[in-house]
């Protein structure tokens, strides 16, 4: 059941281009959320609440050092989301072998 939660939230999260673009700009490394909403055509408050999203999914985290709070990504933030997609992808690669299998079997005439 947490596992599902934290799906829902990785794609949802992963849904929003501002979020994508946050993820993104973290790989680079570490960052102030002010240098984060610099760019942004949106308020502080805004990136902060954009944030808040991805730090519930738990693709990044929030520190405080000295008076500035800075993210940084979390590495293992989207192990649930790449389970899922590689769970998926086998079932319907399987499912396609299957069907070639079988397609083939009745072309040769069995």
């Amino acid at each position: 059941m947490v596992e599902d939660q934290l799906l829902d939230r990785a794609y949802a999260a992963l849904a929003d281009p501002t979020r994508r673009w946050l993820l993104e700009t973290l790989r680079q490394g570490d960052a102030r959320i002010t240098d984060l909403a610099a760019p942004l055509p949106m308020t502080f408050a805004g990136v902060s609440r954009h944030i808040g999203v991805l730090e519930s999914a738990g693709l990044v985290q929030r520190d405080v050092r000295g008076r500035e709070r800075w993210v940084s990504l979390r590495p293992d933030g989207l192990t649930v989301a790449q389970q899922w997609i590689n769970e998926q992808s086998n079932f319907w690669s399987v499912r396609a072998d299957a069907l070639a299998d079988r397609l083939r079997r009745k072309g040769n005439g069995q």
